[in-house]
């Protein structure tokens, strides 16, 4: 070899090396930040219920007055199911009208008022449509079809993060969780946020925690600016699945405790079942994802919002009732006491407690897991309330 083509070929090599470090460069230059001063985002809150209403008022005041309103638009739209809200004077005013004058969520938030960035959008799409952090909190069973009937019109730059507390649905290899099925649907990052929050106490500024769980630090860094106040303190994970089944789980157990109440136990009898229901959410979750770290379970999403359900979330009242009329001979349907009780809202332990027992059984976990099939079983099954105390 000459050593004109000596050069020539190095002179070549130099020139492609330097073409592929450009495009490098290039392509990293090209990469925006999820967070930007320059590049708010718009927040839209995908469901109205009393925990989505909390979360319109943490994340508007958050905009107003914190952090929050370097990195996101001022406006904060609340898709709103609409429907007809009697008046004292006989006439009747549209739930999203009364939010947007009134600032007050009379249906499912009474008595709190929301910030007035908040806007309640009662068209689905319209809501949806350029926003760039979708906040979805809506009873599990309709986060399918609530997805599907948006998923033409959101953002490509948009990112998510799920409140929904229940709801397992069963998969081939084992089980598939609502952030998955998000995920599926929008085909963007799905972070998830849970914690001992009960949705009243959080709107009246009473101090909590809560757990965002986020394979992406990213993701995690905007939902946390988003949340993140005084009042509702939040530390993030890089765990999303444990996270998630901590916020279904604990609605399980919590019917166990509203068993104990309402045959008359007192709180020494309630503390084994929510200490029995900590060690077998970990057993289940566990199994499933093997991978799992301990210390997730010493977060808010674990055992406080366990305790927080077991002592005063809605699963755990009307499991109370639903034990007291068996005892006395007049049992009560979980309908009956969803449509008594609830204001329109739903209950996820019931429904938590049938998708698991299916995975349960296939995979032969009853004798790891006797609390939450007894609890199936008084549910469901017409075993006697007393029968829960045969496990423990």
């Amino acid at each position: 070899m000459t050593t004109k083509t000596a050069s020539k070929k190095a002179t070549t090599k130099k020139a492609i090396a330097k073409a592929v470090t450009t495009k490098k460069t290039t392509s990293a230059k090209a990469k925006k930040p999820l967070l930007s001063t320059e590049n708010k985002r718009t927040v839209c809150i995908v469901g109205s219920g009393n925990w989505g209403s909390t979360a319109a008022k943490i994340i508007g005041e958050n905009i107003l007055t914190g952090e929050a309103k370097n990195y996101f638009n001022e406006e904060v739209r609340m898709w709103v199911f609409d429907e007809d809200i009697p008046q004292a004077d006989g006439s009747v005013r549209k739930l999203s009208e009364i939010i947007n004058t009134d600032h007050e969520n009379v249906k499912f938030l009474k008595g709190h008022k929301l910030p007035v960035n908040v806007k309640a959008v009662p068209d689905l799409k319209e809501a949806v449509t350029g926003a760039t952090a979708l906040v979805w909190v809506l009873p599990h069973q309709f986060i399918p079809k609530t997805a599907m009937g948006v998923k033409d019109c959101i953002d490509p730059n948009a990112v998510s993060i799920s409140m929904v507390k229940g709801g397992v649905d069963i998969a081939e290899d084992g089980l598939k969780l609502c952030s998955e099925s998000i995920n599926e649907i929008v085909k963007h990052e799905v972070a998830v946020i849970m914690g001992a929050n009960v949705a009243d106490e959080v709107a009246r500024g009473d101090f909590c925690e809560a757990t965002i769980g986020a394979s992406n630090k990213e993701v995690a860094d905007v939902f946390h600016k988003l949340f993140n106040m005084k009042t509702f303190s939040v530390n993030c994970v890089t765990e999303v699945p444990s996270v998630e089944l901590c916020g279904a789980l604990k609605n399980v157990v919590a019917l166990a405790a509203g068993f104990v109440d309402g045959i008359g136990m007192g709180g020494n009898t309630k503390a084994a079942v929510i200490r029995i229901g900590l060690k077998e959410m970990q057993t289940f979750i566990t199994h499933f994802y093997p991978k799992t770290k301990t210390e997730v379970f010493s977060e808010s999403c674990g055992v406080a919002d366990l305790i927080t359900t077991c002592f005063g979330g809605r699963n755990r009242k009307c499991a109370e009732v639903f034990a007291e009329s068996r005892i006395q001979g007049e049992p009560k349907s979980w309908e009956e006491l969803e449509t008594a009780m609830l204001n329109g809202q739903k209950m996820q332990g019931t429904l938590t407690a049938q998708e698991i027992m299916p995975l349960i059984q296939h995979h032969r976990l009853e004798k790891k897991l006797p609390l939450m099939c007894a609890t199936y079983n008084i549910a469901f099954k017409e075993a006697s309330p007393k029968t829960l105390f045969d496990i423990l």
